[in-house]
């Protein structure tokens, strides 16, 4: 893995989970690691209920759009998180894979993504510890 760690995150529409995702990354890892996120078959826009549950804890993520998943962003990542989007991701020896069964935001009020954000920041917060843990002064 390179000095500063690359992560894209995938899901099928790239508006809820992998949004909520990388944002949660770079909220807490700041400029520890490169983020990326993209979709299999990106939707129009991103999910109104993640973009206000994401709100609630102060993340603005309704700037944010979705993006093709690209053979490119595959890669230029170290570690490569899907969400529900099956074998759409292209495999290169190297990276390092992971696969993160989150249900599906699409469709859902906020009160139902509230906690698929929650525990996507605990899963966030555990690959921070092993990717890019803060140094000790």
């Amino acid at each position: 893995m390179s000095e500063k760690p690359s992560v894209l995150f995938v899901c099928v529409h790239n508006a809820g989970r992998s949004q909520m995702a990388a944002a949660w990354l770079t909220h807490l890892a700041g400029d520890r690691v490169e983020v990326r996120s993209a979709g299999s078959n990106p939707g129009d826009a991103v999910n109104p209920a993640a973009v206000e549950a994401m709100a609630e804890v102060g993340i603005d993520i309704s700037a944010e759009t979705p993006k093709i998943l690209t053979v490119d962003a595959v890669k230029e990542s170290d570690v490569c998180i899907t969400m529900g989007c099956g074998d759409t991701c292209p495999v290169f020896p190297g990276k390092r894979y992971l696969d993160w069964k989150l249900e599906d935001p699409a469709g859902q009020g906020v009160a139902a993504v509230r906690p698929i954000r929650d525990e996507i920041k605990v899963m966030v917060e555990g690959l921070i510890a092993e990717i890019a843990p803060e140094k000790k002064a």
